[in-house]
């Protein structure tokens, strides 16, 4: 476990506030020789795949020490420790240089001296014996390294490793039993494994092959191919006993003999075909003609299916065990049975081993002349030179370690490859162009319905795409975030075009989306939006239903009124006028009130002073969009990109956000250059009606007349009291009313 660091104090962690969360900043020697002394508490990452990231893959395979297919915080602090150990100035890692220089190399350290004589053991073996660095091109090639060496310390031995053509032979016969090893330099080969694999089998074979009884050894000694001869024999034995048990029923029963042979329809049937040999129905039939007691005729009178079979069992069988025979009684038939049935017993105690095709004689002095011995001393004489041979595998990994490691501490220990103006980390698949728009954050994903479990605890709005080459099958699935913009044209289905580290494109069509907030200013416009789609959904139904209605009540009409002219019954009833005049009434009365209630709207707004006014507008639009504003803000706020990566199988151990000036970074909306010029005329742009215009103009204008007339706008009469006080103290009194006319008379 990480302990407290005892590093001196001017030497101080140094860390960075990116994406919400301290991360060390690995830029001086003292920080990569105390990192492994770093509470794993402050690492961004403590694992992370071998697999779906855009990373050197062999730099990856050197770092998985257990070959596990994860790579974990402990196998990255001792590879730092190691080269920090075998180079003079760790501080070199930051470079990140492709080639490795020679005086780079701590000749000082056992491991590092070794290290470096190994170099140039490699280079004077590729003719570059006054080359002061190597690169990756020089270690490609393993077969050029050790081409004219016999033995690489991998303790595997081809055939080039024996010292004579005898050897040779014997290895490439092991190879040929046991199967191949892969030598360092790429021949084939055999291990210490493969060696005692074959001799352990050969001394099972031959062990068995020694405890053949009397009885087995006999017919061995007189037949020459013994397992083609049972093989033969195991092929004829049931049409033999076949025969015998019939020519035994023939003579229990002498009306049985009639039967037993074939019936005369069966060869009506057959006669209608075309015959051979090879014919299966043929082959049914009985070995030869069924007669009571009889022998087994080996010349003549056999079925033609079986006549080639019964000639080589007559030569290969029965001459070398009981001499020329014209036909096979029963009792010799049993004879030749019981010579077999010990050899059968004897194969069925036979191990199973790979040393089969070799032979008996071939295993028996392999055994006998020490060969095991011969190939062990050839591996022991590989190994020797091992330690010689792992000072190359270490070149190879200093070299990959020189070039790589520093940036993989800055996509693991920190994520300073990925929060920097030009987002670049090892899990960035590339960059997915879509809808006007350029995503920088895609990774890989190998399975779409695992991986949107846990990703979308995100809080990123995710589009999952399916990827492909034109020209050939290849194909990947990534999932794109989308960090800017607005998600009203990103639906499944969509296509845009996929560029993958190399450069390459491919085609990407989405196939599945997690929707989440994408921009403040996306959601400032959403509810109008959805008021639109809501109106515009009412409209279109509402229209359809008066539409159908219509077409419904015109046919209807037309039916109705031919069934009525048929049965002479009268029209129906004129129009009514009286009618129809209420409806334009209520409509007006509608009207009257939609424009008094904007009247009051208008007068309420014209009320207001000249500086309240843009603020009032302010006011609705914050009361309207306020709310969608808020919620989006607070979503995006909690944009995480750890869940995203966890779904892929890494283990991070922080909270990396993604707020909003870095989104911006993430995803690039399409803008026109600073220098360019834009003509606003469109040539085929749809020419604008003032009609709309002019309407809307005149129920303004109608709204404020309407309230100027009723007094909501414009000058307001003085109340009486107040023009009562108006009046000065010694005015005169007023004039008395003039009389009314009823008043008058009286």
């Amino acid at each position: 476990m990480p302990q407290v660091s005892s590093r001196p104090t001017a030497d101080k962690w140094r860390f960075a506030q990116l994406g919400g969360f301290d991360q060390v900043e690995l830029k001086r020697t003292s920080d990569l020789l105390a990192l492994p002394e770093l509470d794993q508490k402050l690492w961004a990452a403590l694992s992370c795949p071998t697999h779906g990231l855009f990373f050197d893959q062999k730099t990856l395979d050197l770092l998985d020490s257990d070959h596990d297919g994860r790579i974990r915080a402990h196998e990255v602090s001792a590879a730092v420790s190691w080269a920090c150990r075998v180079l003079k100035n760790p501080a070199d890692l930051v470079q990140q240089k492709p080639v490795l220089p020679l005086a780079a190399i701590n000749d000082q350290d056992p491991e590092g001296k070794q290290l470096l004589a190994s170099a140039k053991e490699i280079l004077k073996n590729l003719g570059k014996a006054d080359a002061s660095e190597i690169g990756e091109d020089d270690l490609a090639d393993m077969a050029k390294i050790f081409a004219d060496t016999r033995f690489n310390g991998d303790g595997v031995i081809p055939a080039k490793a024996a010292a004579d053509a005898a050897g040779s032979e014997l290895i490439e016969q092991v190879m040929a039993c046991c199967g191949e090893v892969a030598d360092r330099c790429g021949d084939p080969g055999i291990d210490l494994e493969k060696i005692e694999l074959f001799f352990k089998d050969a001394a099972s074979y031959h062990e068995w092959w020694q405890h053949c009884d009397a009885e087995a050894l006999q017919i061995r000694k007189q037949i020459a191919d013994t397992e083609a001869a049972a093989a033969l024999l195991d092929k004829l034995k049931p049409k033999i006993d076949d025969y015998f048990t019939r020519c035994q029923l023939a003579e229990f029963d002498a009306g049985a003999a009639a039967l037993l042979n074939p019936a005369d329809s069966r060869y009506e049937q057959l006669a209608g075909t075309d015959l051979s040999a090879a014919n299966a129905e043929l082959a049914q039939l009985p070995l030869a003609a069924i007669v009571a007691g009889a022998a087994l005729p080996l010349n003549a009178g056999l079925n033609p299916a079986w006549r080639d079979a019964v000639a080589q069992f007559k030569t290969q069988v029965l001459q070398p065990l009981l001499g020329e025979l014209d036909s096979l009684s029963y009792a010799q038939w049993q004879d030749v049975n019981g010579l077999f049935a010990d050899y059968r017993t004897w194969l069925q105690q036979k191990p199973a081993t790979v040393v089969d095709s070799l032979g008996p004689e071939r295993i028996k002095f392999l055994l006998e002349s020490g060969a095991q011995a011969t190939l062990t001393a050839l591996v022991e004489q590989d190994l020797a030179v091992k330690a010689e041979a792992e000072a190359i595998d270490s070149v190879v990994r200093l070299q990959h370690y020189y070039r790589d490691l520093y940036t993989l501490l800055n996509n693991f220990v920190s994520f300073r490859d990925f929060y920097c103006p030009q987002p670049r980390a090892i899990f960035q698949a590339g960059t997915l162009y879509l809808d006007g728009r350029s995503c920088q954050l895609c990774v890989k994903v190998d399975d779409i319905a695992q991986h949107s479990k846990l990703a979308e605890l995100s809080k990123i709005f995710l589009a999952y795409c399916e990827c492909r080459r034109a020209g050939d099958n290849r194909s990947m699935t990534i999932v794109a975030a989308f960090t800017d913009g607005d998600s009203d044209n990103l639906r499944v289905g969509r296509n845009g075009v996929f560029y993958d580290r190399d450069g390459l494109d491919w085609d990407a069509t989405i196939v599945k989306i997690v929707e989440n907030p994408i921009s403040i200013r996306e959601a400032f416009w959403a509810p109008y939006k959805r008021v639109g789609r809501m109106v515009g959904e009412q409209l279109e139904k509402s229209a359809s239903a008066r539409d159908k209605a219509a077409h419904e009540g015109a046919f209807k009409g037309v039916a109705e009124a031919g069934t009525q002219a048929e049965q002479g019954k009268a029209p129906p009833a004129p129009f009514d006028v009286a009618k129809f005049a209420g409806i334009f009434a209520a409509i007006g009365l509608a009207i009257g009130a939609i424009g008094t209630a904007l009247a009051a709207v208008v007068s309420g707004f014209m009320a207001l002073l000249w500086w309240q006014m843009p603020l009032a507008i302010v006011g609705v639009l914050l009361a309207i969009s306020g709310p969608s504003m808020f919620i989006a803000w607070l979503k995006l706020r909690q944009r995480n990109l750890a869940p995203l990566l966890d779904a892929c199988g890494w283990a991070v151990n922080a909270k990396a956000y993604i707020n909003i000036p870095f989104g911006h970074l993430l995803t690039d909306v399409a803008k026109l250059p600073k220098d360019a010029e834009r003509q606003l005329a469109d040539p085929f742009g749809e020419k604008k009606s003032p009609w709309p215009s002019l309407i809307l103009l005149l129920v303004l204008l109608a709204g404020a007349a309407f309230a100027w007339h009723k007094g909501y706008i414009g000058p307001q009469p003085e109340a009486p009291e107040t023009a009562a006080k108006a009046e000065p103290a010694t005015a005169e009194p007023a004039p008395p009313a003039p009389a009314k006319p009823a008043e008058a008379k009286k």
